[in-house]
């Protein structure tokens, strides 16, 4: 209990909830004097306001009725409720009349408004001396008499001491709600980063196929866990191509190494030079096709790691299409095909013109191999357009095509339809495709030429580009 509280308190959620209490009490405090502060001093100007005004309407009393009638007005206001400070004094400062028992020394000495507060004693309905703080105006009269006009000061240290205490009152249920929020927080973030590391625990195991947990709420938890999701699923692919190249490699690199020893080995053995030389002429073919086999495994891999993704710019796929067709027309030529372009003009990608133009080539290459078979029309035809808002690069023949349940394994490496190997080839050019494809944020798409054709139905592989520029 007490590792897990450590490590409450030590989460960001807890400790940026505990930032913001702070700082939005200490906001609190500051607005609080503030209106404080501004309260006071707008009672204390309307206070004097007002004891200006009494203080004129006393001197005019004094000067049109003498001091009968200025007693008679001050001995009326001071009887009415929360009345104000009245007082009459003599030359030497002692009470004459007025409303309280005594006040602060001296207070009759200068004119005008008192420099500060002053304290002063007054009697209750009891009969009892209670001890205040006052602020006031004095004023002489012309007869050496002093008038103290005042207002008593408790509303004001009434109304800060109330402010203080809602203050007080605000902050604790404040704080009490706030750290109830706060372990709230901490707890619910806490249960997660450890559903978090559950799930890394077993991913560092081995175990690829685990994913971070997903809320739903779509906060930054749930954006940073997709994000290493997607990563994990790359990794998780890639490790998946790891293993069935290793696989791959391993029976389908056999027979071709073992082939190219044993020819080596007959080399070796003969004796007559014609056939010595043959013999290591053939070597040197089967030696070609395991390069072309390895180059075409190491594309496939830069190409799946993205080393070449900065590579990429606007290229023009009409002038690529149409570049690659007329280099592939005389191989169709001498394999009894026709070749036929319907390419759109100045259609353009954001992509690496030597990776497309690798892609497209396997792609012509595979129709001429086995459209060649083909029964009904032997014709080729390379389409560059735009589809669905995307733009389409496709190759369509009219061999024998690839069943819908194989069209998935036939882009995996290493796999090809014809298991008699009568065919040339690596079984890596339509993987090519698809991890170029991937590069480009596009995919690779197979469907039938002609489906109604039977054994003719074709093939139509089609590379879809996101997007398109004219």
């Amino acid at each position: 209990m007490n590792a897990r509280a450590k490590l409450l308190f030590k989460s960001t959620a807890v400790r940026l909830s505990a930032l913001y209490i702070a700082l939005f009490a200490l906001c609190a405090a500051l607005l609080v004097i503030y209106v404080t502060a501004m309260s006071e001093r707008i009672l204390y100007v309307q206070t004097r306001e007002t004891l200006n005004e009494e203080v004129k309407e006393i001197e005019t009393a004094f000067e049109r009725g003498g001091i009968n009638r200025l007693l008679g007005m001050m001995e009326r206001r001071a009887r009415q409720p929360g009345a104000n400070l009245y007082v009459i004094a003599g030359p030497n400062g002692e009470i004459l009349a007025g409303n309280v028992a005594s006040v602060e020394p001296g207070l009759f000495d200068h004119e005008g408004w008192t420099d500060h507060p002053f304290r002063y004693e007054r009697y209750n309905e009891s009969g009892d001396v209670q001890r205040h703080v006052a602020a006031g105006h004095v004023f002489f009269l012309d007869n050496k008499l002093r008038v103290l006009v005042g207002r008593d000061l408790g509303e004001p240290s009434k109304l800060r001491l109330l402010v203080r205490q809602a203050l007080m009152v605000a902050l604790a249920i404040m704080g009490l709600g706030a750290v109830i929020i706060w372990f709230a927080i901490g707890r619910n973030a806490l249960k997660r980063i450890d559903r978090v590391s559950a799930a890394s625990h077993k991913i560092m195991a081995g175990d690829l196929s685990q994913r971070l947990p997903v809320s739903g709420s779509g906060d930054e938890f749930d954006r940073l866990s997709s994000s290493l999701n997607e990563m994990l699923g790359r990794i998780e692919r890639l490790n998946e191509g790891l293993r069935q190249v290793s696989d791959n490699i391993a029976h389908d690199l056999k027979t071709p190494l073992t082939r190219l020893r044993n020819k080596a080995s007959d080399a070796l053995a003969e004796i007559d030079e014609t056939a010595r030389r043959a013999a290591l002429e053939g070597i040197i073919t089967e030696s070609d096709q395991l390069i072309r086999t390895f180059n075409a495994l190491l594309m496939i891999s830069r190409v799946e790691a993205g080393s070449i993704a900065a590579e990429l710019s606007d290229i023009d796929l009409s002038a690529i299409a149409a570049d690659s067709a007329e280099l592939y027309e005389p191989v169709a030529e001498e394999a009894g095909l026709e070749l036929e372009t319907r390419i759109a003009p100045g259609l353009s990608v954001r992509g690496n013109r030597e990776l497309v133009g690798q892609a497209l080539s396997n792609l012509i290459d595979n129709a001429i191999k086995y459209g060649a078979t083909a029964e009904g029309e032997r014709k080729i035809v390379v389409t560059v357009g735009k589809a669905g808002g995307a733009l389409q690069l496709s190759v369509a023949d009219n061999g024998p095509g690839i069943d819908a349940d194989k069209r998935e394994a036939v882009v995996k490496r290493f796999v090809r339809l014809d298991a008699s190997r009568s065919k040339p080839g690596t079984g890596l050019g339509l993987s090519l495709v698809e991890a170029i494809m991937a590069l480009h944020g596009g995919r690779l798409e197979l469907s039938d030429t002609n489906p109604d054709g039977g054994a003719a139905r074709g093939l139509t592989a089609s590379m879809v580009f996101p997007g398109q520029r004219a």
